[in-house]
């Protein structure tokens, strides 16, 4: 088995007896997004704080508006 395969099966073993279909989806959801943030983080593609503030206050002065 892959190693993906095997990861999503342990995933869904550990998750409660009662769990739900709705539940299963929501774990793989989470689970990719956060893969996809640790990928991104590897590859550089992120923003300090102080320069995610400033972009905003950038649209935020183009759209006419000064804050929130």
């Amino acid at each position: 088995m892959g190693a993906i395969k095997e990861s999503v099966v342990d995933m869904i073993r550990s998750l409660p007896e009662d769990c739900t279909l709705e539940d299963i989806h929501y774990h793989l959801y989470v689970r990719e997004k956060v893969e996809q943030g640790i990928r991104a983080i590897d590859e550089g593609m992120i923003v300090s704080q102080e320069e995610a503030e400033q972009r905003v206050q950038t649209w935020l002065k183009s759209s006419g508006r000064s804050r929130l």
